[in-house]
């Protein structure tokens, strides 16, 4: 199964729509900020709320917890890496690793199983991601992964 993980353009708040090869909505991602820092709720086809990325306020490092159905499922945390960018997980006993171009990534299990791929798709006007393989069972924490590496991007751009 493939998701297509696509930023609104004009949005006041990093907004976010994913889809089915098909065109059907899968996801909703709705970031806000406040006092305690950003985060991005993440909704089903049907508008219920599954899911959320909250960015840590006080940490060394960029990290995000990830949180599935209101209960803490893991982090994720930018690695300092000169050449390729890491991100470390503790969720699921997954790694990730990344391209120089910090635009594709690929994300296994313990066994070292191909859970996705994500690619960053380049000519959009807005931040476009692929996210492709990824199991159904496995395609919301695959997402919160997505957004917590593109949150970190962003917040590296600014």
């Amino acid at each position: 199964m493939d998701l297509y993980f696509k930023q609104k353009a004009f949005s006041w708040f990093a907004s976010y729509d994913v889809y089915y090869s098909t065109g059907k909505t899968a996801f909703s991602v709705k970031g806000e900020f406040s006092m305690s820092g950003t985060a991005f709720r993440i909704f089903d086809d049907l508008g219920s709320e599954v899911g959320l990325v909250k960015r840590k306020i006080l940490a060394w490092r960029p990290t995000f917890e990830i949180y599935k159905h209101n209960s803490h499922v893991g982090n994720i945390r930018k690695e300092i890496t000169f050449f390729k960018p890491s991100f470390s997980l503790d969720m699921h006993d997954w790694h990730m690793e990344g391209s120089f171009s910090e635009w594709n990534y690929t994300v296994y299990d313990g066994s070292n199983r191909r859970i996705a791929d994500i690619n960053k798709e380049l000519l959009k006007m807005t931040d476009t991601y692929r996210i492709e393989n990824v199991e159904p069972e496995n395609a919301l924490e695959v997402l919160m992964l997505v957004i917590a590496i593109d949150a970190e991007k962003a917040s590296r751009s600014r």
